[in-house]
């Protein structure tokens, strides 16, 4: 790094990419040095957006250049790991896309490496960097929504169908990631079941269940074959229950005083008598930044104090072994698979904040 700011090169130039390069050029603080991807007409774009920008279609020629300290990788899921190890070896700080890797062997291997050379690893869960997550977030810190009853979450469009990772690993990582950041509690088993219905691709839709050890349970249904986009979650309660729409475009989250109360002795569970309370809705101001413009500051702000990211090694590789797991079930028809408790402990740094 020179005069305090940060080159950048970013790997992948197709779906994502321009969102990242984009984010990364308004930075004050970052030099976008270059962007590499194979396809001649993709970089031709870039050029002609970033006139001053290096384009190549060779990505090592980004990690061999000394003005490049970090790289963001956004290509396919079977490269991940090749180019993420790549990058560390050449001394990159590194940000790629969820998930951080094909499996979670791989992720522990690409968290040693960083840790070994002193380097950060952050995992593209853009879903944590929202406002409206992490006002959620704030909710359930503060106990606003009492005891903790369920999450659940319904995540559905009409494609993009991926080749070499089914809808799981597509978009149930986007809840898995989330759950993970605003729950106090790790879940212990999961539970899960698949179709496919396009010969020879994976599965396109699916339904997950996150089991914990208090009464608290979670639902991800998550589906490439929906005629409407929907983006919709329910988190309920003791005292309040939220219903959180991504695709809203001002009320994304909206907190309802309503619940219920149960009545009677507790040794005898035929006398309960249930009432219902029903109070006021509001929904708190969540902030209009762009997640992503939140998660490059912070990425940013981590390459230049050390501190561990909020989306680290480590958060991608615990939301890779729920995945591990889902998939498991789905070839057993569902049947429960446990998450074993982590033997592993990487040398990563204390947890930043945002």
């Amino acid at each position: 790094m020179s005069n305090d700011t940060i080159g950048i090169g970013v790997i992948g130039y197709g779906y994502w990419g321009p969102n990242l390069v984009r984010n990364f050029a308004a930075h004050p603080s970052v030099r976008l040095i270059g962007v590499s991807d194979l396809d001649s007409e993709k970089l031709a774009t870039s050029k002609r957006l970033y006139p001053g920008v290096i384009t190549t279609s060779c990505y090592d020629e980004l990690l061999k250049n000394p003005a490049v300290d970090a790289v963001a990788i956004a290509t396919p899921v079977h490269t991940h790991y090749e180019l993420a190890l790549s990058a560390l070896k050449a001394g990159k700080h590194v940000l790629v896309e969820k998930p951080l890797a094909q499996n979670s062997d791989l992720a522990r291997r690409l968290i040693d490496e960083a840790a070994r050379r002193g380097l950060i690893l952050s995992v593209d869960h853009t879903f944590v960097y929202t406002p409206a997550v992490r006002k959620i977030r704030e909710l359930l810190l503060k106990k606003e929504l009492g005891n903790l009853y369920y999450y659940d979450s319904t995540r559905a469009s009409l494609g993009l169908f991926q080749s070499d990772v089914n809808v799981i690993w597509d978009l149930a990582v986007h809840d898995i990631s989330i759950i993970h950041h605003i729950l106090d509690e790790e879940p212990v088993a999961v539970s899960a079941t698949g179709s496919c219905h396009v010969v020879g691709s994976p599965e396109n839709m699916a339904h997950i269940t996150l089991f914990f050890d208090s009464a608290c349970v979670a639902h991800i249904s998550v589906n490439w074959l929906s005629p409407i986009k929907v983006r919709q979650t329910f988190i309920g309660g003791s005292k309040k229950m939220i219903v959180y729409d991504d695709l809203e475009p001002t009320e994304k989250i909206k907190v309802y005083d309503k619940g219920i109360t149960v009545d009677g002795p507790s040794d005898n569970a035929h006398q309960f008598r249930i009432g219902y309370r029903a109070g006021d809705m509001w929904a708190p101001h969540v902030a209009p930044k762009e997640a992503l413009q939140i998660e490059v500051e912070h990425f940013v702000d981590c390459v230049r104090s050390g501190a561990r990211p909020i989306s680290s090694g480590m958060s991608g590789l615990r939301v890779i072994e729920v995945l591990e797991a889902a998939s498991r079930s789905i070839t057993e028809h569902g049947k429960p698979v446990l998450l074993k408790r982590q033997p592993y402990r990487s040398p990563e740094r204390a947890t930043a904040t945002v």
